[in-house]
Formats: C-alpha cells, structure tokens, sequence
C-alpha cells in the first residue's frame, strides 16, 4: 500500500483529502506543518507527499528545494496559490504536479493514481544496467536500484527529471518536442508550461557535466533529442524498431 503524507494548515482541507485518499486505498498521515512532516520523513520515507505552498511554519516552495536535495519521492503541491507564475515555479522546483484549490475530489484521486502509473511505466522501461554510450563517455540508466551515472559519477536525478530522462533514453536518436514530453511525462499539453520542460532538461544537463549538453540536444523551434547510442542488444533493438 502506498503511503502519503498530507500537509497543510487547514485541518478541514487536510482531512478532506485524506478521506479522498483512504477512500481510493491508500495509507495517509496528515500534518499541519512543516515540523511535523519533517519529523515523519525522518522516521519513514512516503511514496508522495500532497502539500500546500503557505504553511504555518514556513514555506512549501523553500521545503521542496531543500527536499529534493536528499529526497526523489514525488511531491504535488495541492494550493489555494493559483497565479501562473506560482504553478511554474512548483514545477521549476521539482514538483510532480499542481492542484489548484478548489478542486475536485475525484480529479485529485485521478492525479495520483495518474503520478504512481507513469512512475511504474518508467521503471518498466529498461532492465538493469542499461548503458549507453558518447564518444568515450558512457551514461548508464539502471531503474531496479534507480541508479543513473555518467562515467562513473552517480547523479541524483529527481522524480519528475527520471520520467523525462526514461523517455527520452528510450526513444534515442529520435525528436522530441516539448509537448510530447509534457503529455508523456506530466499529463499536460499546455504551450504555457513548454518552459517547465526545458528548466528540466537545464537542470538535468547541469547535472550530467560538461556533456550535458551534448547527450541531450536541442533541436532548435522543436525540442530534444537524446543522442547517445545503446550497447546492449535489447536497447539497440527498441531504438531500431522506433526508427
């Protein structure tokens, strides 16, 4: 059973979607403030957690951006914060989601389930030790011990940033446009959130070094296009019969 932690001032909004929660099968624990999520974090890692953006005791964004520095578990923030610039910079800092208040209960459960099912569908992607190669430089991706590394260096990859790497990996040599990402990656197809996706391939390039930029390549006006070439049989085979 997946456990998720709720968060969030209000306790008529916070038991409301716990019952939503329970009511669809899953183990909830709600808190009201930042102090008290940390303290079950530490205790027990969640599968998810919903959370608002103001909290009693601190800030939702500021929590995410120190979250993610330890943390890959998914995050949907769940906020009366409705401005555009808001949901952007969720996004921005690694959140899997944004749920706008008011919302719709069965809306909020489909979310989640729609969050588990393409991390599930990512996993399923590669067998272990999937590798793949650049020149001299090899990118190894292994979603059974969620382990990914370029030459030998393991880099921490957030949650939303493994479904764009997986797809992407998966459909190598091959463009992808940002909408395709969106849809395949976030359930969304909005122009205005096109800039999510490429603070994510910016991070993720960051990340992998110097080049970043080079195993994921920017096809100027369209998108993104994973350049590096599989060396095992099975992931050559895939990328051929995409082709």
């Amino acid at each position: 059973m997946k456990m998720i932690y709720v968060v969030d001032g209000s306790a008529e909004d916070r038991e409301g979607i716990k019952q939503y929660l329970e009511l669809s099968g899953y183990e909830v624990q709600s808190y009201e403030d930042l102090h008290g999520v940390q303290l079950a974090i530490s205790r027990q890692v969640p599968d998810l957690i919903m959370m608002e953006v103001p909290l009693p005791d601190g800030d939702g964004f500021t929590f995410l951006k120190k979250l993610k520095q330890t943390y890959s578990f998914p995050v949907i923030f769940v906020t009366g914060r409705v401005a555009e610039s808001d949901r952007i910079l969720g996004f921005e800092l690694g959140a899997d989601d944004y749920v706008c208040k008011p919302f719709s209960s069965k809306e909020l459960v489909l979310r989640v389930h729609a969050l588990f099912r393409r991390m599930e569908v990512s996993a399923s992607a590669f067998h272990s030790g999937s590798s793949w190669t650049l020149g001299n430089s090899v990118l190894q991706l292994d979603e059974v011990s969620h382990m990914f590394s370029v030459d030998g260096r393991q880099i921490p990859l957030t949650a939303a940033e493994w479904r764009i790497m997986s797809y992407l990996v998966s459909n190598s040599g091959i463009l992808i446009t940002r909408s395709q990402i969106l849809e395949h990656c976030f359930d969304y197809s909005f122009e205005s959130y096109d800039r999510i996706v490429d603070t994510h391939v910016k991070n993720m390039r960051a990340k992998m070094g110097p080049l970043g930029s080079q195993w994921i390549e920017t096809v100027r006006g369209y998108g993104y296009r994973f350049a590096g070439r599989s060396t095992s049989s099975r992931g050559a085979a895939g990328a051929e019969a995409q082709e």
